[in-house]
């Protein structure tokens, strides 16, 4: 009999579907495995049937026939609902690495959410545009040139975005750097807001640079994917132009990457356990490492699983 599996994956969210959507998807996906797995046998209990006996009357023959209540058409499908989470919201335009908690793996979804690590995108700009809504699709509002416009003047001013926000960094960490768990934290790459605060970039740079396209890599914190586009408006006002943005793409969700993303082809029950397997050690170092403090309870759930499927 298949077992309803238990953990962390990522799966792959292609731009124009919402995130709703592709969790739906994979639960679908899931019960009708799970479903069509080979079940118990049904329970068989003792019934009294009649049958003609020697001299021809007809008599009681104890039989064992099965129980009507567990026949699939009678009993129905075993498993009607997953409990399956969703992680860090994609919205619809963006693509990415997204992640999702089955079983126990819902707990350790707010485990993650409650370390607050980086994640990390590719965003694509259009110089020579505007849009009301900051990205390609929006309805135009503005054209500029911007031939004066070079890969040096845009390093520029990824640079004072980063210190800017390297800066809103370490006021929203309430760290005192001068201390020596300052440095400790920051030898560990755990300087980082551990509560709310205002989406901060960690890092930005430039990867392709052909006007009027350009591509950059953004390293963030408590961001939406909206913010990023708007990143973009901004970088190409402080240019003295204007940009558009093509694309925002999550390539790393926290310790879950692109090649831990599945395909929509591997959304199936094999996949998702291999990948649950997969994940679970970084997950399990990740969480003692940040929140090793704190209850253990997830950490102890995931040790014995993967202590059985080892013996398995």
């Amino acid at each position: 009999m298949a077992a309803v599996p238990g953990g962390l994956f990522a799966v792959y969210k292609p731009a124009g579907v919402a995130w709703g959507r592709v969790r739906d998807a994979v639960e679908t996906r899931l019960l009708r495995e799970l479903n069509a797995a080979p079940g118990r046998a049904p329970r068989q209990h003792v019934r009294f049937l009649p049958a003609p006996g020697d001299d021809g009357a007809m008599g009681l023959v104890a039989a064992r026939v099965p129980v009507l209540a567990d026949h699939p058409l009678v009993r129905g499908p075993r498993f009607r609902r997953l409990k399956i989470g969703a992680g860090h919201r994609l919205d619809v335009k963006a693509s990415g690495v997204f992640v999702l908690g089955v079983g126990h793996g819902n707990k350790l979804l707010t485990d993650l959410y409650n370390c607050h690590l980086t994640k990390v995108y590719t965003v694509g700009g259009l110089f020579g545009k505007a849009t009301d809504d900051f990205s390609d699709m929006g309805k135009l509002v503005e054209k500029t040139t911007f031939d004066h416009i070079t890969r040096e003047k845009l390093e520029r001013i990824l640079a004072v975005i980063q210190g800017t926000n390297h800066k809103a960094l370490l006021m929203h960490s309430n760290i005192d750097m001068k201390t020596q768990e300052a440095y400790e934290l920051a030898v560990k790459g755990l300087i980082r807001p551990m509560g709310k605060s205002p989406p901060i970039i960690t890092a930005i740079r430039c990867l392709q640079f052909s006007l009027p396209e350009f591509q950059l890599e953004v390293h963030c914190l408590h961001e939406t994917q909206q913010y990023l586009r708007k990143i973009v408006h901004e970088i190409g006002l402080e240019l003295k132009s204007s940009a558009v943005c093509t694309q925002v793409r999550r390539i790393r969700d926290g310790v879950f990457t692109l090649d831990d993303a599945l395909l929509r082809t591997q959304w199936n029950l094999q996949s998702i356990q291999n990948a649950i397997w997969d994940c679970q050690l970084k997950v399990k170092t990740e969480l003692e490492k940040t929140l090793g403090h704190q209850d253990k309870s997830n950490l102890h759930k995931m040790d014995a699983e993967m202590a059985h499927a080892a013996d398995s």
